[in-house]
């Protein structure tokens, strides 16, 4: 069984401009003789929230066959190391489009480098929909967070959203009451694991183009991400499906403030459907 030290792991952080920012993510441009439990296996001793590997690619055409796993389990998608192998790939053979076969499905990723020589990858998400919370499943869920229906706003109402994978939406109230974001660990775990979610996508609006969000995944062995992509994409559906974003232009979603890892992520309805635009920089660390 290989190991960190047998297999290149890229290690990059993805929707920002600094190593310090963003998301973590171990990338594995070269997958293809290892198997699902060498990939889940070496994703645990990666240690971050998801590695992504690619286990097929034809470089001419610019499409690969890729997969992601968390320390505990293979997760359908995931935008931030979707966005880390994007630009990881941009960085070796040049920025343009690129495809991804995911097991959530084809996602396409266009990459473009700054002024400064900085990559910006922005995927398309797959098909997106949103549709409300049973009380039950929030009442679970606030009580495993140690919140009350109070803590919530009534403008952005819990929905069950998706792009690639499931998520609780719960718009809160008041900054005040993400930043002091603490929960129960394994209870929130059991009620993900019953209802098939990702994350609990919390996010409180600062404007109609501006959110904060905070993203608990204990199902993948991770008190929290400081950029969920995936979530972004789903993200955007909801306020698609609310009518409740901007009337025309993107969102700016600001994640992981409060761990220290601040992160930007772009999301921006596409015309026509209900696909989801989601877009960022991403870094090369260093270890």
């Amino acid at each position: 069984m290989p190991h960190a030290t047998d297999v290149t792991v890229l290690r990059y952080a993805a929707f920002t401009s600094h190593p310090d920012g963003g998301n973590p993510a171990g990338v594995v441009l070269d997958a293809a003789s290892l198997d699902d439990r060498q990939m889940s296996a070496l994703a645990a001793e990666v240690g971050y929230s998801e590695t992504a590997f690619v286990t097929s690619g034809d470089a001419r055409r610019r499409r690969f066959t890729l997969r992601y796993f968390s320390p505990l389990a293979e997760v359908a998608f995931c935008g931030h190391a979707t966005v880390a192998t994007a630009v990881a790939l941009a960085e070796r053979t040049g920025p343009g489009d690129l495809t991804f076969d995911t097991p959530a499905g084809e996602i396409h990723v266009e990459t473009a480098a700054d002024a400064d020589g900085a990559v910006r990858a922005a995927l398309t998400s797959v098909p997106t929909r949103s549709a409300p919370a049973s009380a039950a499943q929030v009442d679970a869920t606030l009580s495993a967070l140690g919140w009350q229906r109070s803590d919530l706003d009534p403008a952005l109402p819990p929905h069950v959203a998706f792009a690639g994978n499931e998520h609780l939406v719960l718009g809160v109230g008041t900054r005040a009451r993400l930043a002091a974001l603490d929960y129960d660990f394994d209870a929130l775990a059991e009620v993900m694991r019953e209802h098939g979610w990702t994350t609990v996508h919390a996010v409180w609006r600062e404007s109609d183009s501006h959110f904060h969000a905070r993203d608990p995944f204990p199902v993948g062995g991770v008190v929290e991400d400081p950029a969920t992509g995936a979530a972004a994409a789903a993200f955007g559906g909801y306020l698609r499906t609310l009518g409740a974003g901007p009337t025309a232009g993107p969102v700016t979603v600001r994640q992981g403030e409060d761990m220290g890892r601040p992160s930007d992520l772009t999301v921006e309805s596409l015309p026509g459907g209900t696909q989801v635009r989601v877009s960022g920089h991403a870094v090369p660390l260093t270890h």
